[in-house]
């Protein structure tokens, strides 16, 4: 959504994931097939939200696993890249091992970055879908307010993301301030965890 030229999208789409032990090309398969799907259970990336939150923690440990096993069956056409990546993130562990009796830095690096995307089921998947919900509307919840933006890393806008995908990130809350007098109408509550001096929930943009 950048406009970025395709090569070099493609790669610092690999070495941004990879910095996290991720494919990502394999996020990229499986999140346009979450756009596409969502809420079908055969979207594997949303595949959390038709749980609990406790079952979603639970998918956090094979969530990585889940994403890189569907893009090697399902995205033929980034196969080769998609080993690739899973093969130099195999490199990049061992190399930590390998390195833990003169620095335990890397380990700890690749600890971190390894449990944190065990929060990807419930913060990505869980938290902001609503399979029940009857339309496009109300299958993705409108997040407002500062204390949201906290909870979120700002990754507020995920309802105007399903909407408009082609919005890059960096204009979400322009976006978000355009919508949201229409989303008002349309009755989509603004989901907040604090209220305001005048006892409405805070509004963020």
């Amino acid at each position: 959504t950048l406009g970025l030229p395709r090569r070099l999208d493609r790669v610092l789409l690999s070495a941004i994931e990879l910095l996290g032990l991720r494919s990502g090309h394999a996020y990229l398969a499986a999140h346009l097939h979450h756009h596409r799907r969502f809420p079908h259970h055969d979207d594997v990336e949303g595949a959390a939200a038709h749980g609990t939150a406790l079952q979603a923690l639970l998918a956090g440990p094979l969530h990585q696993f889940r994403i890189w096993r569907w893009a090697l069956t399902n995205a033929p056409r980034f196969r080769t890249l998609i080993v690739l990546e899973g093969i130099t993130c195999l490199v990049l562990a061992i190399m930590t091992v390998a390195v833990a009796p003169f620095t335990c830095l890397p380990i700890i690096y690749v600890s971190l970055v390894v449990v944190g995307s065990w929060t990807f089921p419930l913060v990505t998947a869980y938290l902001p879908h609503d399979p029940a919900g009857h339309d496009e509307l109300r299958q993705t919840r409108r997040f407002r307010g500062r204390v949201a933006a906290v909870a979120f890393g700002q990754h507020l806008y995920h309802l105007e993301h399903h909407l408009y995908p082609n919005v890059p990130h960096h204009n979400w809350p322009r976006l978000a301030t355009v919508l949201d007098p229409y989303l008002d109408r349309a009755g989509v509550r603004a989901i907040t965890f604090c209220a305001g001096p005048s006892g409405q929930a805070p509004r963020t943009s």
